[in-house]
């Protein structure tokens, strides 16, 4: 029997490794691309960046160190130059593959940063494996720009996994619309008509303005955002800002507010400061040909007829009065249940006799 050389002992002392196996190395060497293992061969395993990972920025020196033990898998045994070429990133790509396909089966709801902002949508990373999130499946609102969502961690499940063809679709919408679905019902069964609730306003339109009550969204219309009037909702609403409103109905998921608190309406004192005879002051709100209509306070009006301007003869009050102006008058009428109140300036005239106000017209 022949003796064995030395060169033979030497490699018979090491393992065998082929392509495509998965083998673990100690770390013996780290350079800014490249590492170098000892994976028990009688050659050493290179790992470039390349095959570290997708992430071309990425320094080696800052994820791996000397002694460091890592499982990576043998992409070519022999490169020709009598190295071991190794790849850690479709090691890493293929158990992704397999979590993702477990998330899949599982409807598990996954988290992971945005790596990339599409003109389609956005692109996340698992355990090396791309998930491709379609601009439709990222919330359940149309956004155009989806740049805020640049290196956010978000939460979203797989609703397609098909690795042949590299197509794997994540999904947030639906996480979204189930988590509203829920703070929508928790808030129906705590609120009912009368409540004061807290919200923000979330827009606001011509005829009034929507409050997110944190699970649904209520309507505040122009004419119950107070007791006076309100000729523009845009000047006097600010969207993000919070508000204390009113519940004034629930009919099925659609919720009416309102900012007329009752112990602010002004008609509960109106009897007393606008008694037949006091005289006020108020400003010209607008005005019709039969008369004026005077703002005592916001929420209180009284009809200033054309007949009870002055002692002289007067057309139309447009002649006389101008909307905004500020004028003084004799309350001749108060009628609390109707709140009706009516007013005289010829009352005021050298205490000339109020005559009889023609009927309105």
């Amino acid at each position: 029997m022949s003796e064995l050389s030395f060169e033979q002992m030497l490699d018979e002392s090491f393992k065998t490794i082929r392509n495509g196996e998965v083998v673990e190395g100690t770390v013996i060497d780290v350079k800014e691309d490249q590492i170098i293992l000892n994976i028990g061969y009688k050659a050493d395993g290179i790992l470039t960046k390349n095959e570290y990972s997708n992430d071309s920025s990425v320094d080696l020196t800052t994820v791996a160190k000397t002694g460091d033990k890592m499982e990576v898998k043998v992409l070519k045994v022999n490169d020709g130059e009598g190295q071991v070429l190794l790849t850690y990133k479709r090691l890493a790509a293929e158990k992704g593959n397999k979590r993702l396909e477990e998330a899949f089966e599982n409807h598990e709801v996954l988290k992971a940063k945005v790596t990339q902002v599409l003109n389609g949508g956005l692109s996340v990373v698992v355990e090396e494996t791309r998930v491709f999130i379609p601009a439709s499946l990222v919330s359940d609102v149309y956004e155009k720009d989806l740049s805020k969502y640049a290196d956010q961690e978000i939460e979203f499940v797989i609703t397609e996994f098909n690795p042949r063809r590299r197509r794997i679709i994540g999904d947030r919408k639906q996480l979204i619309m189930a988590e509203k679905a829920k703070l929508q019902e928790e808030l129906f069964a705590r609120i009912q008509p009368g409540d004061v609730v807290e919200g923000t306003v979330k827009n606001v339109t011509d005829f009034g303005a929507f409050i997110d009550l944190g699970g649904a969204d209520g309507l505040l219309h122009i004419s119950e955002m107070s007791w006076g009037r309100v000729d523009n909702p845009k000047k006097v609403f600010k969207v993000g800002e919070p508000i204390r409103v009113l519940i004034k109905d629930i009919n099925g998921d659609k919720i009416a507010l309102s900012l007329k608190f009752e112990e602010e309406n002004p008609w509960l004192d109106a009897a007393d400061k606008y008694a037949v005879g006091n005289i006020v002051e108020g400003r010209v709100a607008r005005m019709t040909d039969f008369g004026a209509f005077v703002e005592l306070e916001p929420g209180v009006d009284a009809l200033l007829h054309v007949s009870q301007i002055s002692r002289d003869h007067v057309e139309k009050p447009s002649d006389i009065l101008s909307v905004g102006q500020i004028i003084e008058a004799k309350v001749v009428d108060f009628n609390g249940e109707d709140k009706k109140i009516s007013l005289s300036m010829k009352a005021l005239e050298n205490s000339a006799p109020v005559e009889e106000e023609a009927p309105e017209e």
